[in-house]
């Protein structure tokens, strides 16, 4: 069914199998693979041969580490944002389709699982992590929002536990990826290819109840009335001066990512995870949400040269528009989320 060398989609025995299979790329989803993805959910939904969906990934660094913004960069330094936008939108458009999706959606989570990956892994009904999962939204660092349905995902995590993780980008392990909302199920990865085989021939989404173990202790958990207490405040702003006055190591840890990442990108990640916390079961509301700010990102925010200094330059050393928090004004955290002329729709 596939149609690329880089993702292998097909029917084996009572599943629908979507295996990414970009292992030297860390499974960077391409757009290509965007689409197919999407297209093979649209014809399983109703296929009475598929009970359930398996998705993973090859090699074992990574389940998927990101979107391939290779592309994006290129045409956006070109002056032509379409590509860009075209991307997103399809992109979230099959995000939505895997949150709805009417069937058991079961993800092996290995290795880094991270932005794009997350919105192929994590709005399943059943995902897996294991001993090596490392799971982040990290896309503050290239002067994006975390996006591809996450600021829902950070939205339900507990307390201000999704403004810590949307503004500092921090990576999380199996217990606290749990607990964050991210994933259900701690399964060894020795066990992870018979339990694909089991459910391959069964289609019994119960098999990964079966195979769970108790998940791993979870550090964000300890420290979660901290992480509230820090990230309370309403603005970015409020919050980085709440930590500024705290001598915690919590603080201090988040501060020093904080000072990272772009501050454009992180006071809209604050806004988009507050607005999505009010609806939390509304997957467009927040895609559409995020829409309005990458549909931007390349022309009026930070995102070429998050991925210059990131991806192309390899300096680490980015130019923000802004060259602090304080220095940023709310207007143009406004203005990056004001409604859209061409608004996204699934």
């Amino acid at each position: 069914m596939d149609v690329s060398d880089d993702i292998h989609i097909r029917i084996e025995g009572r599943a629908g199998r979507i295996t990414l299979d970009r292992p030297k790329a860390l499974n960077a989803l391409t757009y290509d693979m965007c689409l197919e993805i999407d297209a093979a959910l649209a014809g399983w939904a109703g296929d009475d041969r598929v009970a359930l969906v398996v998705i993973d990934a090859a090699g074992e660094k990574a389940f998927c580490a990101g979107g391939d913004i290779a592309e994006m960069y290129a045409t956006g330094t070109a002056g032509d944002y379409a590509y860009g936008r075209r991307f997103w939108a399809d992109e979230y458009r099959m995000n939505a389709r895997l949150f709805r999706f009417p069937k058991p959606v079961v993800a092996f989570l290995q290795g880094f699982v991270m932005g794009g990956g997350v919105g192929v892994g994590c709005h399943g009904s059943h995902r897996i992590v294991g001993e090596s999962s490392r799971v982040a939204m990290p896309e503050c660092g290239i002067g994006l929002v975390p996006d591809v349905g996450g600021t829902l995902i950070l939205a339900r995590a507990p307390g201000r536990l999704g403004e810590y993780l949307g503004v500092t980008g921090a990576r999380v392990g199996p217990g606290d990826a749990i607990h964050a909302g991210f994933a259900d199920y701690f399964v060894p990865e020795p066990g992870w290819e018979a339990l694909k085989a089991e459910l391959v021939e069964t289609g019994d989404w119960a098999a990964v109840d079966r195979a769970a173990e108790p998940a791993p202790d979870s550090p964000l958990a300890a420290v979660g009335p901290e992480i509230d207490r820090l990230f309370r405040g309403e603005t970015l702003r409020d919050i980085v001066n709440g930590l500024s006055h705290d001598s915690g190591e919590v603080a201090a840890t988040a501060l020093k990512a904080i000072g990272r990442n772009s501050p454009l990108a992180m006071a809209a990640a604050v806004e988009l995870v507050r607005r999505a916390r009010s609806v939390p079961d509304d997957i467009e509301r927040a895609l559409m949400q995020e829409y309005r700010f990458t549909a931007r990102s390349m022309e009026r925010g930070d995102f070429l040269e998050g991925i210059r200094a990131a991806i192309i330059d390899r300096d680490g050393a980015p130019s923000w528009r802004h060259g602090s928090v304080a220095g940023l004004p709310q207007a143009e955290v406004t203005a990056m989320l004001m409604p859209l002329d061409e608004e996204w729709r699934p």
